[in-house]
């Protein structure tokens, strides 16, 4: 059995953005947090794999209306090695040397009064610690992360650590979109972003055969049809599909399928557009077809549990290649361009 390095250096490489629309320095001297310096609840994390997502894409040009606080280490799924807890901490089942994940939102208060009882289903609240909202918590795209040690996941032993990775972030929040979508067995679902993970528009013959290879049964490529909606219908036994997931950050997607859901359908919104992108809703489709349109925000602790079992499972698996930091601009550039089919994993 090969050794476990849980050594911390003084220092390591980092990811770090200074500015909006600027490119990442990829420095080797950013400070690691030593375990004297963790606060209780408070763990040290050895990076393995992070992920590149969309919305990294979207932080480094600053184009949400949200923007988040720099300078800042990029990435928000990851996995590693617990290497240190902070002194005095209720650790529960977590120890060092155990592998875990590291996602979006970094913490999550439950609730404690009758108006924050959804953060029970949807975790996110008034009090939620975002993984790129703090410069407490430097992020994924280095080699040490610090995290809190209730909010970090386990990794099943039958899951290797780069198989994991996507699903921190991607899978578990598509995973939710379609809990949340209601969709039965026999049900058509569409989903605008399948190929190019969350976040990208499906175009292209790379992204095209990749669906299929995953069990796609349909494909309608948006910068070939047409008549998009017509399109869609003949796909789906001339009705429509009964809920589409839009994981695509592009407003047209979501407009779109409002007029190709068939009638009683479920759309279910989760990638984010730029800017202060809108929902153009026809109400008298919106009433006389009976649609159904909701959000959905990357996951809960159950979700993410259940979406690894399922993959540790064998039952679903993530397409991804993996690169090196010092490409992580390049990628951003294959990402902008819609060159990239898959998940793109940075290895440390």
């Amino acid at each position: 059995m090969a050794t476990i390095d849980l050594s911390i250096p003084k220092t390591a490489r980092a990811a770090v953005l200074s500015g909006f629309n600027e490119k990442y320095a990829i420095r080797d001297d950013y400070p690691v947090t030593q375990p004297s310096e963790l606060q209780p609840g408070e763990c040290l994390v050895k990076i393995e794999y992070s992920g590149v997502c969309h919305s990294d894409l979207h932080i480094m040009k600053g184009d949400w209306q949200k923007k988040s606080i720099l300078p800042l280490i990029g990435g928000h799924e990851a996995v590693g090695r617990v290497v240190a807890i902070g002194e005095h901490s209720d650790a529960g089942t977590v120890k060092i040397g155990d592998r875990v994940g590291l996602k979006w939102i970094a913490d999550a208060v439950l609730p404690v009064s009758p108006e924050h009882t959804v953060s029970l289903s949807m975790e996110p609240s008034p009090n939620t610690r975002y993984a790129l909202s703090s410069n407490r918590f430097e992020s994924c795209l280095t080699i040490k992360q610090v995290s809190y040690i209730n909010y970090v996941t386990p990794i099943p032993d039958a899951l290797d650590s780069a198989a994991a990775t996507p699903f921190l972030c991607a899978g578990m929040t598509v995973y939710k979109a379609l809990k949340q979508s209601g969709a039965k067995v026999g049900n058509w679902v569409s989903i605008s972003g399948a190929g190019g993970g969350l976040g990208h528009l499906d175009t292209g013959e790379a992204k095209k055969e990749l669906v299929f290879k995953l069990g796609a049964e349909k494909w309608v490529d948006f910068k070939e049809s047409t008549d998009l909606t017509k399109d869609v219908h003949a796909a789906t036994d001339g009705l429509g599909p009964h809920a589409a997931i839009i994981a695509a950050g592009d407003a047209r997607p979501f407009n779109q399928a409002l007029l190709y859901l068939r009638m009683t359908g479920t759309l279910v919104a989760v990638g984010m557009p730029a800017g202060s992108a809108l929902l153009n809703v026809h109400v008298p489709l919106l009433i006389g077809r009976s649609l159904t349109v909701l959000g959905s925000a990357i996951g809960n602790r159950q979700d993410i549990s259940e979406a690894l079992q399922i993959a540790a499972q064998g039952k679903v698996k993530c397409q991804y290649q993996v690169r090196e930091l010092n490409e992580l601009n390049e990628i951003f550039d294959e990402m902008e361009s819609g060159a990239i089919a898959g998940r793109v994993l940075l290895k440390f």
